[in-house]
């Protein structure tokens, strides 16, 4: 069995979640935000290797929030902060 490579993901959704669901959704960074139309969106920063995102996926389908994009960044890169956009 071939080890799983971790890494960074950002995923947005519709939907407010705040950050006591880290723990929840795998330790993932969670910074909600407002879109100009006023609807809110959470950002969601994080390492994880694809269980690990087939998991998270999971749990927001359970929360019924749907998933605007998922863009995946450098294997094993930093979390990009966003922040002043």
């Amino acid at each position: 069995m071939s080890k799983e490579k971790l890494a960074t993901y950002q995923i947005v959704v519709e939907g407010e979640l705040d950050a006591s669901w880290a723990d929840w959704l795998g330790g993932f960074a969670i910074r909600a935000e407002r879109r100009s139309d006023g609807r809110p969106v959470t950002r969601l920063f994080g390492p994880a290797d694809q269980p690990a995102l087939r998991g998270l996926l999971n749990r927001l389908w359970d929360l019924n929030l749907d998933v605007v994009s998922l863009q995946r960044t450098k294997a094993g890169g930093p979390i990009e902060s966003e922040q002043g956009r």
